[in-house]
């Protein structure tokens, strides 16, 4: 498994947002959901990205952006002139008006989608990931808080179907739309990532060298084993000090920090999505023991793993509860 797909790993679409909207000038949409990564495509028509803590991005027919933070921010048909928003995304089926009422029947224009005009020149289709954990925020803080890949007029088969799929109401439906949405992202993620525009991280570009990628790939598969840099240079081929320096060169840090803060990264995530003990995690990301893993995760995170579970765990237990409360309340939107 390469980098990319293993911070991948745990970003999975689960019971999204989706929402297709046929509108006509002016308008505006705003997503105040509050997840922390937003997949936007413009089917048809053009319109402008505009987040409240940066500049506004054009968008084009085709064109797919990924909205990072779970920061609110609109979609609009211009940057320039503040327009009331036709209706604000709150959550799974919850759509309000700007001033908090339920949207009105005519907003609704059938499964999935809403607007103003089925007849309207732009045609925006969004999907919203609740995305959590530590091994995803190694992959978030990579990304700008705006990142569009520009349509080349290439055929893009995942966007027809996905496009095709959002207005149908058949057994089993979300599940198909969330695992459509999964393959989008990560087709935007990488193409993005080789663009002239991008900036990808050190980690990403690491992976196309046969030196620094190899031991990056070990150190993902296998965060368990006792490595050293003498043991990833005899796994890579080259002497330990080739590795320690095309490591640190195209990744940004030492093989041995890059290691702790996968090993760490992995522990926080699964000690907030399991029940396995301290003592079981710790060996499964190549500690000796719940101390020894302790130790290290309170240096890095200045809290204990106990501690970082109930935090966690008591989250998710808010986050679901409102879920449900916010799904029973809204309109389809």
């Amino acid at each position: 498994m390469d980098a990319l797909a293993s911070l991948l790993y745990e970003v999975r679409s689960d019971g999204a947002l989706f929402s297709r909207n046929f509108v006509a000038p002016p308008w505006s949409v705003r997503f105040a959901d509050r997840t922390p990564l937003t997949l936007i495509t413009m089917l048809r028509g053009t319109g402008w990205v505009v987040p409240g803590d940066a500049a506004p991005v054009a968008l084009g027919g085709g064109d797919v952006a990924i909205v990072v933070g779970s920061e609110p921010f609109s979609v609009a048909d211009c940057a320039d002139v503040p327009t009331a928003p036709l209706y604000v995304l709150h959550g799974p089926d919850h759509c309000t008006t700007a001033d908090g009422e339920e949207i009105s029947d005519e907003l609704v224009l059938g499964v999935r989608t809403c607007g103003n005009s089925l007849d309207g020149p732009t045609v925006l289709l969004t999907g919203s990931y609740q995305v959590g954990g530590r091994v995803s925020e190694r992959l978030l803080s990579a990304l700008p808080r705006v990142l569009v890949v520009r349509h080349d007029g290439r055929p893009s088969p995942i966007l027809d179907l996905t496009a095709l799929e959002i207005s149908r109401d058949d057994p089993g439906q979300q599940a198909v739309l969330d695992r459509l949405l999964d393959l989008l992202l990560l087709a935007t993620l990488r193409e993005w990532f080789t663009r002239p525009e991008a900036d990808p991280p050190g980690w990403y570009r690491a992976l196309g060298d046969p030196v620094a990628g190899k031991a990056l790939r070990l150190i993902h598969d296998e965060p368990a084993r006792p490595w050293t840099v003498t043991t990833l240079a005899e796994e890579a081929g080259v002497s330990r000090a080739t590795l320690a320096r095309r490591f640190s060169d195209l990744v940004g840090e030492p093989p041995m920090a890059y290691l702790t803060g996968w090993r760490l990264a992995r522990a926080a995530d699964l000690l907030a999505r399991t029940e396995a003990t301290a003592e079981s995690i710790a060996r499964q990301v190549g500690y000796r023991s719940a101390f020894g893993l302790s130790v290290a995760f309170k240096r890095v995170y200045g809290t204990r793993p106990s501690l970082h579970r109930a935090a966690a765990q008591g989250t998710s237990s808010e986050s679901r509860a409102g879920a449900g409360a916010g799904a029973g309340a809204g309109a389809d939107g």
